[in-house]
């Protein structure tokens, strides 16, 4: 029998996004290209264990706010934050099981835009996104961050959280995106990434005094 897809070659293995059997050529070429692989496809999740992670230096590093600075300290200083961030992106995505890794890198481009422009001259941002992916998970980023103030203030009585530091989490993360993600336009693996390194737990939202270091990168 021929390829689902191309219909020309002999088809060679089962792809459950077209719910069809396809030849290896048109796996490997339209794989999460017009392709929407589930992540527990064993040739995706094969391809991936040959794929290397994509070096910062070969990115765009105009798109990662390359002037700023985030050290180990500040990584583990933060990781309440860290952790708040991945639990926000995840839910975002479990919301709507469209969500690509491209827009979770969207919405955290726009977010550390907003903060950005908020520091350097006071001013808050509205967020003109069409993309509705990006808009529901700039919605619970936002949802995320006040209960982490709200969370503070029950703890000590004020909120200690500072605009500057969210602005340097959401360039963390978004480095961490671009890291991860395999570039290619219905690619998930960042997604699957904060799935398998972020167990979720009871709540988002975790006091400064309970939180150990749990920032594992790729």
């Amino acid at each position: 029998m021929s390829c689902a897809i191309c219909e020309t070659r002999k088809e060679k293995r089962f792809c459950p996004a077209v719910h069809g059997r396809i030849c290896a050529q048109c796996c490997g070429e339209q794989r999460e290209v017009t392709l929407d692989c589930p992540s527990d496809c064993v040739y995706l999740q094969q391809s991936r264990q040959h794929e290397k992670p994509r070096a910062m230096e070969s990115l765009d590093q105009s798109k990662l706010f390359p002037t700023v600075e985030i050290s180990d300290q500040f990584l583990y200083e933060h990781d309440p934050l860290i952790m708040g961030v991945s639990f926000a992106l995840a839910k975002a995505v479990k919301k709507n099981t469209t969500t690509r890794d491209s827009d979770l890198i969207g919405a955290l481009t726009a977010m550390a835009k907003n903060y950005e422009t908020l520091m350097n001259s006071g001013l808050h941002v509205e967020n003109f996104l069409t993309n509705t992916s990006q808009q529901d998970v700039i919605h619970e980023l936002q949802e995320m961050l006040k209960g982490y103030r709200e969370e503070e203030e029950k703890h000590t009585g004020y909120s200690r959280l500072r605009d500057s530091e969210i602005f340097q989490v959401l360039v963390f993360w978004l480095r961490m995106g671009h890291s991860v993600t395999s570039g290619r336009p219905r690619s998930r693996a960042f997604i699957d990434f904060l799935f398998r390194q972020f167990a979720e737990k009871k709540s988002s939202i975790v006091a400064p005094e309970d939180a150990g270091s749990r920032i594992i990168v790729p």
